[in-house]
């Protein structure tokens, strides 16, 4: 059978406010579980990535965040409005798909970003880079 290029849709979507997570159900079976901070840490937006390579703005202090709405857009992605007040993020399958998969390490690469710059995860602790 070949293999299509498109994501998987999730049959099911869950928003888990007190574990401040999102689940994804798919047909298959898979589970996929996105913290709230996760997301918000690697928005899609302009805002978060730039407008192109090395314009990426580090998200700091975002521990404890949550998902205050969660909108479809289309048949295609998934737009949160977050507490902080950000809500420009469109997550399309595809996204969400690669952030699922790449989970463990996108993480870890975002924890050694904060701590090269001596930032926080903690809103109280957070220091901006200059």
């Amino acid at each position: 059978m070949p293999k299509s290029n498109q994501a998987p849709v999730p049959t099911e979507i869950t928003l888990h406010q007190q574990s401040e997570v999102l689940e994804l159900l798919y047909s298959d079976g898979t589970r996929v579980r996105l913290s709230f901070e996760f997301l918000r840490v690697h928005s899609p937006s302009a805002e978060v990535r730039g407008h192109g390579p090395g314009q990426e703005t580090l998200q700091v202090g975002k521990r404890g965040i949550k998902i205050t709405a969660l909108d479809p857009v289309g048949n295609y992605a998934l737009q949160p409005s977050f507490s902080d007040g950000h809500n420009t993020g469109i997550f399309s399958w595809e996204y969400l798909h690669e952030l699922g998969s790449n989970q463990d390490r996108l993480w870890q690469q975002y924890l050694e970003k904060l701590a090269r710059s001596g930032a926080s995860r903690d809103p109280a602790a957070a220091v901006r880079p200059a």
